[in-house]
């Protein structure tokens, strides 16, 4: 990202839902060159197809039915800034070839209007879609992929990035108790290891989410295992705590296992009144086993 600010490059930012592309797409925005220009964000995929058009690219009157008036669009309004577009692997495969035409020839003609209006637009783009497959499958132009393509960003899962967890904690905790005039918050050592074991499918989008939940309901300022959710508590069921479902967007085995295998240790502690020899007998393993288990998981206290 330090090196892409200095360029006017498109930008085609790539991950999961909840990984925070567009927060990447207006720190590039923003500390670039055209920071003090228009940062215009559209998600493609939550506007009608049949409004798409017009409200990229502007309509004049009388386009359609309903066109009172002329309106700019979305390229205009960001004219000599940024456009950011979101979902753009949901975009209808005609509007593709002529985004792919604004895009190369920097000018918009709005619809019903034949006279093109010249621009001046960064245009960073993001999707969680696998575009190479849409371009092999047909549903996505390949020329139009490509100019989007200049710079490729890979934005990593959460899961994969386990260090920034108690970062993005600590951040969440200090923004939620000001919102919310709170004292300021801790989380203790046993909650903070639960939250790194977590898969987290919705990635910082759902870290956010529970550490706003944690603020509003925890009582004192510490969170404490107790007060996370059961599936990260280990308080839960094993069947409502792993999701063993293998879909085409795959599946992180390693943390599957780890939960299953954290599941099964909390289950003989309870049955066991927290002897850790008879938990080992019940799970069928020495209790050397088991301890160093319990060590590696951050549950050996």
């Amino acid at each position: 990202m330090t090196r892409i600010v200095k360029t006017d490059s498109t930008v085609l930012i790539t991950g999961e839902s909840g990984t925070g592309k567009e927060l990447v797409a207006r720190a590039l925005h923003y500390n670039g060159s055209r920071r003090h220009k228009p940062f215009v964000a559209v998600n493609c995929g939550a506007i009608p197809e049949s409004l798409l058009e017009s409200e990229l690219f502007g309509h004049v009157r009388g386009a359609f039915t309903g066109a009172i008036r002329d309106k700019a669009g979305k390229f205009e309004a960001a004219n000599h800034g940024t456009i950011f577009l979101d979902e753009i692997g949901t975009m209808p495969q005609h509007l593709q070839t002529k985004l792919l035409r604004v895009i190369q020839e920097q000018e918009v003609e709005r619809v019903g209007s034949n006279k093109p209006i010249k621009l001046d637009v960064r245009v960073l783009s993001a999707t969680h879609c696998d575009l190479e497959q849409q371009v092999r499958q047909g549903q996505f132009r390949e020329d139009l992929y490509y100019r989007l393509n200049v710079i490729p960003l890979q934005l990593p899962a959460l899961r994969e990035r386990r260090q920034d967890i108690m970062a993005l904690v600590g951040v969440f905790l200090e923004k939620f108790c000001r919102l919310m005039g709170h004292s300021p918050m801790t989380i203790s050592k046993r909650a903070l290891e639960a939250l790194e074991g977590h898969a987290w499918p919705g990635n910082v989008r759902e870290l956010e989410n529970l550490v706003e939940r944690l603020v509003a309901l925890t009582e004192g300022d510490v969170i404490h295992l107790e007060d996370l959710p059961a599936e990260m508590s280990g308080q839960g069921s094993l069947k409502g705590d792993i999701n063993l479902e293998l879909t085409e967007s795959g599946l992180d085995m390693a943390v599957t296992v780890a939960g299953i295998e954290r599941g099964l240790i909390t289950r003989a502690l309870e049955l066991s009144g927290g002897v850790k020899a008879r938990a080992a007998s019940l799970l069928r393993i020495n209790r050397t086993t088991l301890v160093e288990k319990m060590r590696r998981m951050g549950m050996d206290s």
